[in-house]
């Protein structure tokens, strides 16, 4: 990139000085954008942690669930039992903005509908199975939509804070650099322009 020179007038001093504060202004808004978004990642994450554990330990009731259920009925009766249709009704989604980015929440709507045709046999251990992995579905995909919210944030803080750093790091020290050449040069110019004017002044030797 080609190195910049702005041009030396009083007009120019003051146009970079309003620059300055401009962006400064920017910095100052992506600053508090950026800590912002981290405390809603921390937040977000230690919800991901509590939810994870939840979905774990429901993922080791399923477990011993499903053997018990294997043990009542063995592998392959449970294999054939029925599925209850429309276990899963639907997924919602709550969807709202935080600092302009689209956000979700996800929640797995649960049905209670019965199986097209009753089952040859059926246990209290079947029921329990059933229910555990219900509940897990609804876990996963409540994890699931804070996910995509996490990554959201993620995506848009690095952007916030690549675009804080260039304008800490290149735009102002740039703009400072500009104005302290203008204000040098003004300074010399003012330096010049005074001793015209005092050798304009100085009476001249008679011939």
């Amino acid at each position: 990139m080609a190195e910049r020179t702005p041009t030396a007038t009083r007009i120019t001093f003051l146009e970079l000085r309003d620059e300055r504060r401009m962006v400064r202004e920017g910095h100052t808004l992506l600053d508090e954008k950026r800590m912002l978004l981290a405390a809603e990642i921390l937040a977000g994450l230690q919800r991901y942690r509590e939810l994870r554990a939840a979905w774990l330990a429901g993922l080791a009731q399923a477990r011993r669930a499903l053997a018990a259920a294997v043990r009542r009925h063995g592998f392959d009766n449970l294999t054939v039992h029925p599925a209850r249709p429309g276990t899963f009704a639907a997924v919602s989604l709550r969807r709202h903005r935080l600092l302009g980015l689209p956000l979700v929440e996800a929640t797995l709507e649960l049905a209670d509908a019965q199986p097209e045709f009753p089952p040859a046999e059926t246990s209290p251990e079947v029921a329990a199975c059933s229910e555990r992995f219900r509940e897990l579905a609804a876990q996963a995909t409540a994890i699931a939509g804070l996910a995509v919210s996490l990554r959201v944030m993620a995506r848009d803080y690095v952007r916030t804070e690549r675009r804080a750093r260039a304008l800490e790091n290149v735009i102002l020290p740039e703009i400072d650099a500009d104005i302290r050449f203008v204000d040098a040069q003004l300074e010399s110019i003012d330096q010049e322009e005074s001793i015209r004017v005092r050798e304009a002044r100085r009476p001249r030797a008679s011939g």
